[in-house]
């Protein structure tokens, strides 16, 4: 790293492809660390974070546990923070979080264990706070802490505003980070509104902290937590203060600080085709000008000499950018004259319309066979109230054709009794998850037959690393790839479109996309042309345009039969189950705001003019050979670490 880097960065920063490698790298490091200490006779105590974020850092942890002979019993725990009030054997806990994810799989001593409680009574909420922290002196204080950040800032739950000298204390959530909880809850209004805590002053006292941050959305907050000034608004800029904090970044989480987002302003880069269009697009852009009206000077005014010197000019590189992005729009996403045989995976019964229901609708009306496979049921997503909306028109249906009560009896007593008695967060049976994922199913086929699909062409691959019951899947198994496989050896399509988020790393969107690639390394050798993949967004971002490969025009009728086809999933109209924390708007808002504005992003570019469009990304991704450079791990030199 440059110093120019080093000083716009407060804080080191290890930036990794994907979540896993740097969940690993933590690991090892938490491994060595044991490992270092055991050798000597010492306990190592961890504190120790919850949720998403370092779930595979636990995962990997438990295989070397079981692989490699970790021992973890001299390991000493205490966890960050808990809701309050909540009941430890409540999924939502972190106290039945931390023993379903790591506590019950490894061989750290129950005595060692320390866990905030979420029953302590309101009135000794002072005592348990001052006695936990006196637990951690008694341990020595903590060697290595583990953190996530959420998007208000904070660590633990020090949300904004917290001071430098708090303590283990009783907290009120902020806005955003009951929004963020909102999906593990089952909606924000059953999220609890206070946690107990660790202070900022207790972990900024552990000897050495690792901050895990992965996805997009951690984007802003990790920028501002590593370049920003020290702010109490986001207690994650204190550690800049610490002399042995480390985050630890996926690629997206790491794309807005200066070094990925504006390398040419840090550093000297190696001009390949992909960071050219970046520059350029990001020139264009930062001065509201069409590509073809950039000039020399513009260029030599914010920074891009070297990108002049590199490619003889404005003028010539100019063009070559406006043609690259010329090239990526098209009427004909198939091929103009081709009959190609296409197959959409939908992770949810309805990314498929959201994501690119004009697009559908334009392969089915130049004659391609499209087909559609759903793959997972989606019956998470389906509010109580419509059980018994379907469950009431079953039961009317039954009393109109003449079936007896008996019959009707199991519906009654597994959809009136038991979402009577339902809390928020409990597990449906598998009787009401069968209805829910019945009624995705329905809304879906009507959706796609809106789109062109034919129903035959409609299938349903029932994930099983998706039926939990729970937010918090497993991951992907055999007979998920298999599934999977079983589709592709059926359907031999020459296009693939998939869900491309890739930086979320626990969604269901992520998980689908392994599967598929895994199952497409099986098929691979079937194939005497191996298909075409493409991805498209899900319902929160969208392709930057220097990345996109492809660009598909839609009228503003096309735009509304999109808009109609989202209508047909009734079950999340008006209020998704699951809305994500970033944008309160319905599905067919978002996606029609992105479609536009992706179309207005071409047009300031000084692109064709349209009234939206849908964008896709050729599976690999393209990028930038100097930004692989950046990444820690298998694409860069891994982190060196001092032991003492």
């Amino acid at each position: 790293m440059t110093a120019t880097c080093k000083q716009r960065e407060r804080i080191p920063v290890q930036i990794y492809a994907d979540d896993k490698r740097a969940s690993q790298a933590v690991a090892r490091r938490i491994a060595r660390l044991i490992r270092s200490k055991a050798a000597r006779g010492e306990s190592t105590v961890l504190g120790l974070a919850t949720g998403h974020t370092p779930v595979n850092v636990y995962r990997e942890l438990i295989r070397m546990h079981r692989a490699e002979g970790l021992d973890l019993a001299g390991v000493v725990t205490f966890n960050l923070d808990e809701y309050w009030p909540i009941e430890p054997t409540t999924l939502q806990s972190y106290h039945h979080w931390m023993h379903a994810n790591l506590f019950d799989a490894v061989n750290i001593k129950p005595e060692n264990i320390h866990l905030l409680s979420g029953t302590v009574r309101q009135k000794d909420i002072g005592d348990h706070c001052r006695q936990y922290e006196e637990h951690i002196r008694a341990a020595g204080g903590i060697d290595l802490q583990i953190l996530g950040v959420g998007r208000s800032g904070h660590i633990g739950f020090n949300e904004p505003g917290s001071s430098p000298e708090s303590l283990t204390r009783r907290i009120e959530l902020d806005t955003i980070t009951r929004k963020d909880a909102a999906n593990d809850f089952f909606g924000e209004e059953t999220v609890p509104q206070n946690a107990l805590t660790m202070g900022v002053k207790t972990i900024l006292a552990a000897r050495e902290i690792c901050l895990l941050a992965f996805g997009e959305h951690k984007a802003p907050i990790v920028k501002r937590a590593v370049e920003g000034p020290v702010s109490a608004e986001a207690a994650c800029s204190y550690l800049q203060n610490h002399p042995r904090a480390t985050m630890y970044l996926d690629a997206a989480a790491a794309a807005e600080l200066t070094r990925i987002s504006t390398p040419w302003l840090v550093d000297s880069c190696g001009w390949d085709e992909y960071l050219k269009r970046h520059a350029v697009i990001w020139l264009a852009q930062k001065l509201d000008k069409p590509i073809l009206k950039l000039t020399d000077e513009d260029y030599a005014e914010n920074g891009l000499v070297e990108l002049l010197r590199a490619c003889g000019g404005s003028y010539r590189l100019n063009i070559d950018i406006f043609r690259h992005q010329m090239n990526t729009i098209t009427g004909w996403p198939g091929g103009k004259g081709q009959h190609r045989r296409v197959l959409v995976f939908s992770p949810h019964p309805d990314d498929d319309v959201i994501c690119m229901g004009g697009t559908m609708a334009r392969f089915a009306e130049q004659g391609h066979e499209l087909h559609v496979a759903y793959m997972v049921s989606g019956c998470l997503s389906v509010f109580d109230h419509a059980v018994s909306r379907y469950g009431d028109f079953v039961r009317e249906f039954n009393h109109i054709f003449g079936l007896t009560p008996e019959q009707t009896k199991t519906i009654e007593e597994h959809i009136d009794q038991f979402l009577r008695q339902k809390k928020p967060g409990d597990v449906d049976t598998p009787e009401v998850q069968a209805i829910k994922g019945l009624i995705r199913r329905t809304e879906a086929i009507d959706a796609a037959k809106y789109c062109g699909v034919a129903e035959e062409r409609t299938h349903f691959l029932n994930l099983p690393f998706y039926n939990t019951g729970k937010v918090q899947k497993l991951r992907i198994g055999p007979e998920d790839i298999a599934a999977v496989q079983q589709t592709l050896d059926r359907i031999r399509p020459d296009m693939i479109f998939a869900a491309g988020d890739l930086s979320d790393p626990h969604g269901t969107h992520r998980l689908c996309l392994e599967a598929l690639l895994v199952a497409l390394e099986a098929h691979a050798p079937t194939c005497q042309t191996p298909p075409e993949i493409w991805l498209y967004r899900g319902a929160w971002q969208e392709w930057p345009p220097e990345q996109i490969d492809m660009a598909v025009p839609l009228a503003p009728d096309e735009l509304k039969r999109k808009r109609f086809a989202i209508f047909r999933h009734e079950s999340q109209k008006d209020r998704a189950m699951f809305p994500g924390p970033y944008d309160s708007r319905e599905f067919w808002q978002r996606a029609e705001e992105r479609n536009m504005t992706t179309a207005a992003i071409y047009d300031a570019l000084g692109l064709p003019e349209y009234h939206a469009l849908e964008a896709f990304v050729r599976y690999p991704p393209r990028s930038s050979d100097y930004l692989l450079e950046q990444l820690d791990g298998p694409n860069g030199q891994e982190e060196t670490e001092n032991e003492s």
